[in-house]
């Protein structure tokens, strides 16, 4: 018999927080984690799901695993993410072909996949705005590339019947989480933050509705083809979203000498790419120019929390507050 759930990238920031509710609804479900991962790392899901040590880039080991067990539904969440110094060959062993065998263990075994994607699959600046289902993929880094690859492959087992949503989760932030609103509350907190003089939109989503969409997409019924874009309702001005952080940390707006013309950013961003600084160009271009999503059909089909990034964002402030011991 197909056993219930199988996740991926459970100690994850995202495969962490559906992992817990799934484990707070009682599921029966099952991980997927690194042979090397810590025990501490897991103890938050110890004794609640079984525990399969497997590396994603060992595609042999993978097929292995999964031609002996059948699923309802998998949850695939696990990747090799941007930023980090792996070779071409480990990024597309992960996040693609890893994606194939699952597809297909989905399609052999009529189980539902929920693939968790990328809004970066648009770019890290999308060519329009907002970005949406019809908005043309740009594979600007490694990451985003292989990103659009999974989807492709999905897309094409679709066409043979696979059951299968794509789940394109804008950055994400919440507790326990390094990634860029650590550092966006870090860099506030040191003053060591540049901003445009000019007005940017960014589109930033609370990691309690993105793991909302993914356990609901487990329970609803499934829909031919469909893909979500999953963000805050709406997006916020970066300049406000600043000041938001300044007052909880200081009590006072961010200054304004640390403003600087927009012209210096393009620069900045076209010096870095001239040297191969991928990761830094696109940082650059995060700051300084307006990315945000229609999530409109998220919100419409999945009846998610309407989250507001301020003053949700508190939540990421009073954690950083907490872990640095700053009153």
């Amino acid at each position: 018999m197909p056993k219930s759930i199988l996740l991926t990238g459970a100690t994850g920031f995202i495969g962490r927080n559906v992992a817990r509710m799934l484990s707070a609804r009682k599921y029966d479900y099952s991980v997927i984690v690194r042979p090397e991962t810590a025990e501490k790392r897991l103890s938050f899901i110890k004794d609640q799901c079984e525990i399969i040590r497997l590396n994603l880039e060992d595609t042999d080991s993978l097929s292995a695993f999964l031609a002996g067990n059948r699923f309802r539904t998998i949850i695939h969440i696990g990747a090799l993410r941007g930023g980090r110094r792996f070779p071409r060959k480990a990024y597309y062993d992960a996040n693609v072909k890893a994606t194939e065998q699952i597809a297909l263990s989905c399609l052999e075994n009529d189980g539902k996949l929920v693939f968790c994607s990328s809004v970066g699959v648009f770019g890290a600046i999308p060519m329009e705005l907002p970005a949406g289902g019809n908005t043309e993929f740009q594979g600007d880094t490694l990451y985003h590339q292989t990103k659009i690859q999974a989807e492709n492959v999905i897309q094409k087992y679709i066409m043979a019947g696979l059951k299968a949503i794509i789940v394109r989760p804008t950055i994400t932030y919440g507790e326990e989480d390094f990634g860029f609103p650590y550092t966006l509350v870090k860099l506030v907190h040191r003053k060591l933050l540049f901003l445009p003089d000019t007005d940017v939109r960014i589109h930033l989503a609370n990691i309690d509705i993105v793991a909302s969409a993914f356990y609901k997409l487990v329970e609803v019924e499934y829909r031919k083809n469909t893909a979500y874009i999953i963000a805050d309702r709406y997006p916020v001005k970066l300049h406000d979203l600043v000041d938001f952080i300044s007052n909880r940390l200081r009590q006072k707006p961010y200054p304004r000498s640390r403003y600087i013309s927009r012209t210096h950013f393009r620069r900045m961003a076209a010096f870095a790419l001239r040297y191969g600084w991928v990761n830094l160009h696109n940082r650059i271009k995060l700051i300084s120019n307006s990315w945000y999503y229609d999530s409109s059909e998220a919100f419409n089909d999945l009846y998610l929390r309407h989250a507001k990034t301020i003053p949700d964002f508190k939540l990421v402030v009073d954690w950083y507050k907490k872990i640095h011991k700053i009153r």
